[in-house]
């Protein structure tokens, strides 16, 4: 059995939700702000699927993400189908005079990966995590 790690991270946002929702459901744009993704592909066939790519450290992990449940402008749900272990959720609130977006993710720890302490592999992932999102913000606000 796998050892998963969890991770919450959020971001505040002088911005409107229409525009912070049109950029983040544009998955193919996330390299943009996602420091690990090295790319993100939406399946023709089936715009449910999507292939992800993950590089750090020289080492690359993919994985192919399913929707589980898309709300606009509040939730998108996913969880991997084959490759890296992972599921989550982004959250998006419409605070009005500005908006926060929460980040939840579980992920199986690769078994490459072991050696690592968790704790130090958490805290890792956690603080890119919070960068990302607030490369995100920065994203967001060149665009207004």
């Amino acid at each position: 059995m796998s050892d998963w790690l969890e991770h919450s991270v959020q971001v505040e946002i002088n911005a409107p939700m229409d525009l912070i929702w049109n950029e983040w459901s544009s998955f193919e744009k996330m390299p943009l702000w996602m420091k690990w993704i090295k790319s993100v592909e939406i399946q023709p066939d089936q715009p449910e699927l999507s292939r992800w790519t993950l590089n750090t450290g020289g080492l690359e992990f993919s994985w192919r993400a399913r929707m589980l449940n898309v709300v606009e402008h509040q939730i998108i749900r996913w969880e991997s189908v084959d490759g890296l272990p992972n599921k989550g959720a982004i959250r998006f609130y419409d605070r009005h005079d500005h908006s926060v977006v929460r980040l939840s993710i579980a992920y199986a720890i690769p078994s490459i990966l072991k050696f690592l302490d968790s704790l130090f592999l958490g805290k890792a992932v956690e603080d890119t995590i919070q960068a990302d999102l607030e490369r995100f913000r920065t994203h967001i606000l060149t665009l207004l």
